[in-house]
């Protein structure tokens, strides 16, 4: 029997030879059986609270395709810490034929789920409490329950949690409390302290969001209120989505918050910090209103065709809009360590790759494709209407029968009074089938447009407008941009913008000009080609029809 093997712990704290440790009591137990170990899986610093772990995602791939018959672990907790995963894995795995083994209780029963999956989940509640119980009685203290804060040391020894002021970092602090109150943005100063070289958070470049955060939720340098010598906890709290394994963060009522006074933590006075909070105010309403001074909340921006996909050429960032519909690179913007301050209209970016699409659906191997596409697409529905008529059809004879049976089963005096309620019943089946029927297309021959390729091109050539049509806006920019793997814009010395775009999209089209694409050398599969103003542009591969709506 194939057997192969997982291995998880969960924290960093915890000693990598935990997995070399797990590896071989699940080692020992498969050479005990006479199997033959196949494959090994693991995951590091990674909680069972979730299932999406790159190990367990690639061993529950592996064993639906068939590359092991038993999956060895050394604790059923190992596998996962929740109950509903737990009982989710068992299910898939008895459906692909691979067992459950562990090393305390042997081949794993819908027994051992219950019981096991239950106390897994309870002892993760249980830890989660305790770390929270543990949280509170630092702060109560005045010692910091989360992680470093820039300007504050940890000091080693001692009781955990207790932070001493960096001298050095509390000065940046109080510029950037300073430079913010005066008037500039957090964006300016970021793109300042990177230029001076001083190093951000963690060693890394300063960005406009590392200063600004979020006011609400207490992150950011410019609302973290230890500076003012005053430790808050508990203004938010974490949930963990069981849909991505993401968790996600919601703020407290204030009632809920511990707060306690730290004095010799504070490196700005209450001044400077009162002038920070007007000021983000006044920002706060500011960007709240558009050029008429009308309330809107900016942060909800529509997502435009190309938004996630442009990347600059020179750092790797992305481009995002800067400005009025205009894409910039975000580290040139936010940061200010990338010389890359070129920028280009949303619409004239969009234009060149949907002008390149309108000029290469022409080609007549293209049109000859739809048409054939289209057709096979007609004939199947008309044959799923055909079956799905024959069906009704069918069972409104068989309610038919069963309400002449019931007529002569009455005749011959077997009456009960349960009879009436199932007659009425069985006519109303009987008549919603009639209406079924009677709404379901008659088949017949396929007819399609005599001119179908002309109504294709027509569709084709006013491209831009289809995807201005509310009715399939949103499924043909969604369908346009899976064919997109990245669009990187590099600026040219006569001040020019190349686009390159990558993905199947440029794919097409370098097959359609009948030559092969380049691979734009990364591990994510995918093809390039150059996107210039006026050049001949790629295609996508995906059914054209879901642009184009069907003749009339």
């Amino acid at each position: 029997m194939r057997a192969a093997t997982y291995s998880r712990y969960s924290s960093d704290l915890q000693s990598e030879a935990s997995i070399a440790d797990q590896v071989e009591v699940c080692r020992r137990l498969i050479e005990s059986k006479d199997w033959t170990l196949v494959a090994t899986y693991e995951d590091r610093a990674l909680s069972g609270g979730s299932p999406f772990r790159p190990g367990y995602q690639k061993m529950l791939a592996d064993a639906e395709a068939g590359v092991f018959d038993v999956i060895v672990v050394e604790a059923l907790d190992r596998l996962s810490r929740k109950l509903a995963d737990i009982a989710a894995l068992h299910d898939r795995l008895q459906f692909a034929d691979v067992a459950i083994h562990t090393v305390a209780t042997g081949e794993v029963t819908t027994m051992h789920v219950g019981m096991l999956g239950t106390m897994a989940q309870l002892y993760l509640s249980d830890l989660r409490e305790k770390t929270r119980r543990g949280q509170l009685g630092r702060a109560l203290k005045g010692r910091i329950p989360g992680g470093k804060a820039y300007g504050l040391d940890v000091v080693e020894g001692g009781e955990g949690g207790v932070r001493r002021i960096n001298e050095a970092e509390a000065a940046v602090v109080r510029r950037i409390f300073k430079a913010f109150a005066a008037g500039e943005s957090p964006r300016a100063i970021a793109r300042k302290l990177n230029a001076e070289g001083v190093p951000g958070p963690g060693g890394r470049p300063w960005r406009d969001t590392t200063i600004r955060g979020q006011v609400d939720r207490g992150t950011g340098l410019l609302n973290n209120a230890l500076y003012v010598g005053r430790l808050e906890w508990n203004r938010c709290s974490y949930v963990k989505n069981p849909r991505t394994g993401k968790r996600v963060a919601r703020v407290n009522p204030r009632e809920q918050w511990e707060i306690v006074e730290v004095p010799e933590l504070r490196i700005v006075d209450d001044t400077l910090w009162d002038a920070v909070k007007v000021r983000q105010e006044e920002v706060r309403i500011e960007i709240g209103r558009d050029e008429c001074g009308n309330p809107l909340n900016r942060a909800h921006r529509q997502a435009y065709l190309l938004s996630g996909l442009l990347y600059c050429g020179v750092c790797g960032g992305r481009y995002a809009i800067a400005g009025r519909d205009r894409y910039g690179c975000s580290h040139h913007r936010a940061r200010g360590d990338c010389t890359n301050s070129a920028t280009i209209r949303r619409d004239d970016i969009e234009r060149r790759v949907l002008s390149g699409l309108e000029e290469r659906l022409m080609a007549p191997e293209l049109v000859a494709a739809f048409v054939d596409e289209y057709r096979a697409e007609i004939e199947r529905m008309t044959r799923e209407s055909t079956v799905a008529r024959d069906r009704l059809t069918r069972e409104r004879a068989e309610v038919e029968r069963k309400i002449e049976r019931m007529l002569k089963a009455i005749e011959d005096g077997m009456y009960t009074p349960g009879m009436k309620d199932r007659m009425r019943e069985l006519e109303a089946r009987r008549d919603a089938l009639d209406r079924a029927i009677a709404d379901a297309p008659s088949p017949g021959p396929v007819r399609l447009h005599p001119r179908l390729s002309d109504v294709y091109k027509a569709k084709v050539a006013n491209l831009q407008r289809a995807l201005d049509d509310d009715a399939i806006r949103s499924e043909a920019a969604a369908i346009l941009r899976g064919q997109i793997d990245r669009i990187v814009l590099t600026p040219g010395e006569d001040g020019s913008l190349a686009a390159e775009l990558h993905g199947d999209l440029a794919g097409v089209l370098a097959l359609c000009e009948g030559r092969e694409c380049e691979r734009p050398g990364k591990a994510v599969p995918g093809r390039r080609l150059s996107v210039v103003a006026g050049a001949r542009c790629p295609l996508f591969r995906t059914p054209v029809s879901a642009f184009i709506a069907p003749p009339t």
